[in-house]
């Protein structure tokens, strides 16, 4: 029989009998949308838990909502869209750092398109990208990269973008405005796309992929408090939402989900999460997730250039580079080793 001399006999005792340190707190929002994919993978898999940390998830119509939250302290954690409020908070001073990509458009990953009412298409009044001149369209937020995304489309169809009308509505209520023909066309991104199009009131005209290649589309964010108080919580957080964004990328193949058990649980987690069937889920064409959270920076200096265009950017001397701090999604990486497809 081994013996443990006393001290360490005693130390290892005392070890054991000391309280589990509580889960440190972080409070999420999420746009119920397909980017949220890799969060709603780490919570239902238990990466979170795994990490120590106790995530909340909270809904958020859009990432411009979160801004506020996210500089005082009271969200620790973003998503969603880069936008002109991103680049005018961190003018202000009012740090919000874009930290890793969560969804991005890629040849076959066709989840954010341009969808046009039916009844549009239908009669020809939308035929081609030249038709976008006098449609309405409706975006979640003002400044925000659906913007940009139109404004590439409108600038491929001939169309000044002053001729293009928008108004400001949430994902799901984007749906019902197409549905009942009080808007013409939307930038969508899934499932919100898929369930659109299958109710039969709106048709997917065209991929963004094909007007605005490799589109940055959704991001996660990192509030400026969370990042300086609690560095370590951050980087824990990280490291559970790329092993969930890597899983999101196993249950997927050339912008399709797999036909496999793991696929069926990635779907059914997301189906639970949005409050979705899994059918409409199982029909969605995912994003590309980058297994390393890695951005495209290029796409977010097109849309700021958008954005000072428009003058929704009060600083003409702030840069795509200044908000983002990618040395979390690195590190993480770093440390999860190099994405190898499981299956």
């Amino acid at each position: 029989m081994l013996k443990i001399p006393g001290p360490i006999a005693l130390a290892c005792i005392a070890a054991l009998s000391l309280p589990a340190r509580a889960a440190d707190k972080v409070s999420v929002g999420v746009l119920l949308a397909a980017g949220d994919m890799g969060l709603f993978i780490a919570e239902g898999r238990g990466y979170f838990k795994a990490e120590n940390l106790d995530v909340s998830l909270t809904h958020l119509d859009s990432a411009v909502r979160m801004m506020p939250s996210l500089g005082s302290g009271d969200l620790d954690v973003g998503s969603g869209a880069t936008s002109a409020a991103l680049y005018n908070a961190a003018a202000r001073k009012i740090d919000v750092r874009v930290v890793a990509s969560r969804a991005r458009t890629a040849p076959g990953y066709g989840y954010q398109a341009l969808v046009v009412r039916k009844d549009l298409v239908d009669s020809g009044r939308y035929k081609t990208l030249a038709d976008l001149r006098g449609l309405k369209f409706a975006f979640a937020s003002p400044g925000s990269t659906p913007h940009s995304s139109l404004n590439e489309a409108a600038k491929k169809g001939g169309v000044p973008y002053d001729e293009i009308s928008v108004i400001y509505l949430g994902f799901g209520a984007q749906v019902a405005a197409l549905q009942s023909k009080a808007i013409d066309a939307t930038i969508m991104v899934e499932p919100y796309l898929s369930q659109v199009v299958a109710s039969g009131a709106a048709v997917n005209v065209s991929p963004t992929e094909d007007f605005y290649p490799a589109a940055e589309v959704s991001l996660l964010l990192y509030g400026d408090p969370f990042i300086k108080r609690r560095p370590d919580a951050a980087k824990r957080f990280m490291k559970a939402f790329l092993r969930g964004a890597r899983d999101f990328n196993d249950a997927i193949d050339k912008g399709a989900w797999r036909n496999d058990g793991s696929a069926d649980e990635i779907i059914s987690i997301f189906a639970r999460g949005v409050n979705m069937p899994e059918s409409i889920i199982r029909a969605i064409t995912p994003q590309y997730p980058d297994p390393d959270g890695t951005l495209n920076i290029a796409s977010l200096a097109k849309d700021l250039a958008f954005f000072k265009s428009r003058g929704e950017v009060t600083s003409q001397d702030i840069t795509a580079e200044a908000i983002v701090d990618g040395s979390f999604a690195a590190a993480a990486a770093k440390e999860l080793g190099p994405y190898v497809r499981k299956n």
